[in-house]
C-alpha cells in the first residue's frame, strides 16, 4: 500500500487527518505544496471534488476532506477504533465530529489571521516557511510572501475588520461551550463511550491554532498580543485544559518530519 497525505503543515484540518494516520500507524509521504498553489493541484488529484486540503491518496485514490479521510482509515486499519462499536455512541460520536467540523474549524483558522493582520511581520513569518528553501533568507521575499498571505486569507475567508473579529471569537467561545458540555455528558475525559473516538480527535484538532499545545502542529509565528489576551482569558476553562491534557496523552509528537 502505498499513502501520500497532501497537506498544510499548520492546519488544524490537515492536522486532524495526520492524527488519525499517525494513531492507525499507516506509514505515509506528506506532501505541502505552498497555498495558494493547494487549490488547483486539490482540484487534479480530487477531480474537481474538492479544492483544499488534506487529500489523502491512497492505492492511487485520491480522498479529499479529514473526515472522508477518516471513515476510509476505519474500512482500511479498524484498530485502533476511532468510530465507538455501540450504534448511539457512533452516532454521537460523527455529529460531535460534524458539528465541531462546521462551528469551530473555519472560525479557529479566521481568528487566527485576523490577529496576525495586525501583528509585525505576522504574516511575513507565516509565509516563510513556505517559500521555496533558496530565498526563505531574503527581506525581499519574506516582505512579497507576507503580503501575499494577507491578501490571500482575505480574498478567501473575509477576516478583516473588528466584525470578523468578533464573529470569529464568538464562534470560538460558543465551540467551547460545547466542548464543556460533552465532557459533562462524557467522563470528564473522553466525550463518547469512554475512550478516544473521532469526536476527541476532531475536537482536539480544530481548537489547536487557538491552544496551541506543545505536541500541536508546529506554529512558524509569535502568537500576536491580542491573541494571546483572548487565550490568557480562557486558559483556566475546563476544555482549554481538555485540549491540552488530550494532545499530551494521546496525541505523541505531531511535530515529526
Amino acid at each position: 500500500m502505498t499513502a501520500t497525505l497532501w497537506q498544510i503543515p499548520v492546519s488544524h484540518f490537515s492536522e486532524k487527518a495526520r492524527w488519525a494516520l499517525d494513531l492507525k500507524g499507516i506509514e505515509h509521504e506528506r506532501r505541502s505544496p505552498p497555498p495558494p498553489s493547494h487549490i488547483p493541484i486539490a482540484l487534479w488529484l480530487t477531480r474537481g471534488a474538492g479544492h483544499t486540503f488534506p487529500v489523502l491518496v491512497l492505492d492511487g485514490r485520491a480522498i479529499g476532506d479529514s473526515s472522508a479521510i477518516i471513515a476510509a482509515l476505519e474500512e482500511l486499519a479498524p484498530e485502533p477504533p476511532l468510530y465507538p462499536s455501540d450504534r448511539e455512541e457512533r452516532r454521537r460520536a460523527l455529529e460531535i465530529e460534524s458539528w465541531f467540523d462546521a462551528e469551530l474549524g473555519p472560525y479557529a483558522r479566521s481568528l487566527v489571521f485576523h490577529e496576525l493582520r495586525d501583528s509585525p511581520g505576522g504574516f511575513a513569518d507565516f509565509a516563510s516557511p513556505m517559500l521555496p528553501g533558496p530565498v526563505r533568507k531574503s527581506r525581499a521575499a519574506r516582505s512579497a510572501g507576507g503580503l501575499m498571505a494577507k491578501t490571500y486569507t482575505q480574498v478567501r475567508w473575509r477576516v478583516a475588520g473588528a466584525e470578523a473579529g468578533e464573529r470569529a471569537r464568538s464562534q470560538v467561545l460558543l465551540a467551547l461551550d460545547r466542548l464543556e458540555r460533552e465532557l459533562e455528558h462524557g467522563d470528564g475525559t473522553y466525550l463518547v463511550g469512554g475512550r478516544f473516538s473521532v469526536a476527541d480527535l476532531t475536537a482536539a484538532s480544530l481548537f489547536a491554532p487557538v491552544v496551541q499545545p506543545p505536541e500541536g502542529p508546529e506554529v512558524a509565528v509569535e502568537v500576536p498580543p491580542s491573541l494571546e489576551a483572548f487565550r490568557a482569558s480562557i486558559a483556566e476553562r475546563p476544555g482549554y485544559r481538555w485540549v491540552e491534557e488530550t494532545f499530551r496523552r494521546d496525541r505523541g509528537d505531531a511535530r515529526r518530519p
